[in-house]
């Protein structure tokens, strides 16, 4: 009976607990189980969830500290989500948790929540959207609260959270509004509060209102109560401040961060170190506390992830205070860091490029440009910056190559026969030297690596056992370390020069240029039998001195044009006037051509004017109006208006004449009247523009192989300039297309011509002619046929009958021109299709055409 009495209590109490659960029934014991249930466990696995997710959003996000932070540590990403798709499964778990608890838990009894815990679970939900960069429906989350849930102790969280949601939907002024309202009428205090402003504060920043911005941080750096938060706000007011130009007052900010020492990440603490350091007064401040500040970072243990940065801002350091070799040797010792952050590789780079063409050391200049602008954004307006000054720099480096390889060569002319023996038994000498020293290298190598070959063959398995004693996973008895046991040592040294040779101690050692010399590279082939090689004999180079007047004098006029365009590079497009100045001055010692005598003493002129150097000025324009008073120069420095205005004899007026020419086929009068401006306007920028003219006519007067040459002297002598890129692109593009010269006949060809040719001299032939065709031409009705005039070379002119369809066509309404009872056109001609007659003035091969189709008649 008891037994029965009990088995009922049990099933009674597991009945009554089961009514109680129910979502319908408005209950005590009903409302705080599915409260206990919804907090304990659903929304408490939510949060670890969301928290989880946080993180890893927190630590895959890189702050880049040269532009202002953002307030929140989250990098949205552009990519689009399909409906169902999560970019985090954290945030996909929280937020099945949050619909679970409003779906299992919810207990909305006639119209009313009566679980105190779903507009908990509601937040959730939309925080789980946001950072999982949904932003849409997380809005729609938060307003359901504020819609549903007015008394809930959520209210104030959740405005907050839509207005960080608007400011993601670029909504910023409506979020300044809402948060300005919240703040005014309710009661916000603690972390809400240090939310609220801070996500102000980014507003602000958003709509460029920094100053206010500034005043948020504040209040929001004093009432947040996470130490991380608290570094960063103070590190962005810093920032602010530093972009407002109030120095002083972001230096005290950045004092407040490191004054946080160890209760903020160490990220925003040595940025302010740093960030102080850009700010420095090089004129007013103690540079000896700066500099031993920064080398203390340098030093500290812990600061090692920071190096590149460090490093870099004491290259900066060096670089004000003009030790340019220091800043080298810092910037290098960033670089050697392996930095992830590309913005600091980049201006690593940049600034050893700045200070290498400083020095005039264009090559390597460039060659930094080259890494900076691999490592920035592509197209981005920093990137376009650089990339200019990189192509500005080609020419530079063509230019002074030139320059130097010329008076290299005109400098040994220029010696005596017995200087010119006497140096280069010197050089030879030292050749000799190095390239022994190079042999007795190899051989060392050679035995060393026999004797590898011999510890390989002889004690592998005692090396092996050696290893494994010195710690390998082999032997799991207690290891001795590496470097203790000499068997061990002297195995590993036979394995490096095994695998890598004798390698020069020095930085980037793996490279495969540091394994030899540069001698070893010139010499490898050689060394074997260094006295039977002529490289190492005088007379080898003494033989390839120039000796002709015509070479020489070749090499003098490239060699001062060099000069000249230097002058015009530093002048114009780098505003070098002292590195300008320096070559035309040099230029002019050398006494060259009087073409170029005049535009550089005018360049000098210009020179001195922009310097305020007003008595060299004046002593310039004199010797020009005095020595050159015929010139363009002498005329623009006695009326300066006139160089605004285009005269008939300007360079412009002439290339524009040459070009109309070039239209009515006047091929060689272009060439030769190119050939002379040219030589005229040596220097003017409009010369590879007359090159570049002269090649076009010279290929449709002459042919293939002809514009081939002339378009590849453009290209190699003005490679940098547009001109010379338009030859290149023709070398690389047209000139493959057109270069077959064979007559392929093709089936479907429906465009053929009449031919009539003449010699060119028969002009007034070759007029009346024309005016006799043209009149039967315009008599026909059936064809629709046109007349042209072409010039096919120096000796001979086409007269072309063009419309008609088929070579039979062709060749019939030629017959029937012959056979007219009266006013007969008799000439001599062939038929041609369109494609063939364009293989005919590409290559000028008339006469093979003539002897494969036999369809002339003379």
């Amino acid at each position: 009976m008891k037994t029965s009495f009990r088995i009922s209590i049990f099933l009674f109490s597991i009945v009554l607990a089961l009514s109680s659960c129910s979502r319908k029934k408005d209950s005590f014991l009903s409302r705080n189980m599915h409260a206990m249930s919804t907090k304990y466990n659903i929304l408490y696995n939510g949060h670890l969830a969301l928290d989880n997710g946080q993180k890893s959003v927190n630590d895959s996000y890189d702050d880049n500290y040269w532009e202002i932070l953002p307030i929140e540590r989250m990098q949205v990403s552009e990519e689009i989500m399909l409906p169902g798709q999560s970019k985090n499964k954290d945030f996909e778990y929280a937020e099945e948790k949050a619909i679970k608890a409003i779906q299992k838990h919810g207990m909305n009894i006639k119209g009313k929540e009566k679980n105190p815990q779903i507009d908990e679970a509601y937040l959730l939900l939309g925080k789980a959207r946001y950072f999982d960069q949904r932003f849409l429906p997380a809005l729609e989350a938060f307003n359901y609260i504020l819609y549903k849930y007015p008394s809930s102790d959520k209210i104030n969280q959740a405005k907050i959270w839509r207005e960080k949601t608007n400011i993601r939907l670029d909504n910023d002024e409506l979020a300044i509004s809402n948060l300005k309202r919240l703040l005014d009428q309710e009661i916000v205090e603690g972390q809400d509060l240090a939310d609220a402003t801070s996500m102000m504060a980014q507003a602000y920043i958003n709509i460029k209102a920094l100053d206010s911005a500034v005043w948020q941080l504040e209040v929001a750096s004093k009432t947040t109560t996470k130490n991380d938060e608290l570094g960063r706000y103070r590190f962005i007011q810093a920032q602010l401040y530093n972009e407002l130009n109030l120095k002083d007052s972001a230096n005290l900010a950045f004092d407040r961060v490191i004054d946080l020492k160890r209760k903020t990440p160490r990220d925003y603490r040595i940025a302010a170190y740093i960030g102080k350091a850009r700010n420095f007064d090089m004129n007013e401040g103690d540079k000896h506390a700066l500099l031993e500040l920064l080398h203390e970072l340098e030093s500290d243990r812990e600061n090692r992830p920071y190096l590149g940065e460090i490093h870099y801002q004491i290259a900066q350091y060096h670089e004000q205070n003009d030790s340019d070799s220091l800043a080298v040797t810092y910037y290098n010792k960033s670089l050697r860091t392996n930095p992830s952050d590309k913005i600091l590789v980049s201006k690593d780079y940049e600034n050893l490029g700045d200070i290498f063409f400083d020095y005039t050391e264009y090559k390597s200049a460039g060659a930094y440009f080259d890494s900076t602008m691999q490592n920035m954004k592509m197209n981005s307006k920093p990137y376009r910056i650089i990339k200019r000054k990189r192509d500005n720099l080609e020419d530079v480096i063509l230019y002074e190559d030139i320059a130097v390889v010329n008076d290299s060569i005109l400098g040994l002319v220029a010696m005596t026969t017995d200087e010119r023996t006497t140096y280069f038994e010197n050089y030879t000498q030292e050749l000799r030297l190095q390239a022994e020293a190079e042999k007795e290298k190899k051989e060392e190598r050679a035995r060393n690596q026999g004797l590898i070959e011999v510890n390989n063959n002889n004690s592998f398995g005692a090396a092996s056992s050696m290893v494994k004693q010195a710690g390998g996973p082999g032997n799991p008895q207690e290891a001795e370390f590496y470097f203790y046991n000499p068997t061990t040592v002297s195995y590993g040294k036979n394995e490096f020069l095994k695998k890598w040779g004798d390698r020069e101690l020095k930085d980037n050692w793996r490279w495969s240029s540091t394994g030899k010399s540069q001698i070893s590279k010139e010499t490898d082939e050689l060394i074997e039998d260094i006295e039977e090689s002529e490289l190492f004999e005088p007379e080898f180079y003494l033989s390839q001195i120039p000796t002709e007047p015509k070479a020489i004098d070749s090499i003098t006029r490239e060699r001062d044009r060099a000069y000249y365009q230097l002058g015009l590079i530093y002048k114009e497009k780098f505003k070098e006037y002292g590195l300008s100045k320096s070559k035309f001055q040099t230029l002019l010692a050398f006494d060259p051509d009087e073409k170029l005598i005049v535009p550089s003493k005018y360049n000098l002129y210009k020179i001195y004017m922009l310097e305020g150097q007003n008595a060299e000025a004046e002593i310039a324009k004199n010797d020009i109006l005095a020595n050159f008073p015929d010139s363009r120069y002498a005329m623009i420095l006695k009326n300066p208006d006139s160089a605004l205005a285009k005269d008939d004899s300007s360079p412009e007026s002439i290339y524009e004449s040459l070009y109309r020419a070039m239209e009515k086929q006047k091929y060689q009068e272009v060439i030769d009247k190119s050939d002379k401006y040219i030589s005229i306007f040596e220097g003017e920028d409009l010369v590879p523009k007359f090159e570049l003219l002269k090649a076009r006519a010279t290929g449709r007067l002459y042919g293939y192989e002809p514009f081939s040459k002339a378009l590849n002297f453009v290209a190699y002598n003005y490679a940098n300039t547009e001109e010379g890129g338009q030859a290149q692109d023709i070398i690389d593009n047209l000139l493959p297309k057109i270069s077959n010269t064979a007559f392929v006949d093709n089936p479907e060809e429906t465009h053929y011509k009449v031919v009539y040719f003449f010699n060119s001299s028969e002009e007034k032939e070759i007029t009346e002619f024309a005016k006799r065709v043209e009149k039967e031409i315009e008599e026909v009705q059936i064809f629709n046929m046109s007349l042209s005039i072409d010039l096919y070379n120096p000796e001979l002119t086409f007269v072309i009958i063009h419309g008609l369809t088929s070579k039979e066509e062709a060749t019939g309404y030629a017959a029937a021109l012959e056979e007219r009872k009266k006013d007969k056109i008799v000439h001599q001609h062939f038929a041609i299709s369109s494609s063939h007659y364009t293989t005919l003035q590409i290559h000028k091969n008339m006469d093979s055409y003539l002897a494969q189709n036999q369809n002339y008649k003379n």
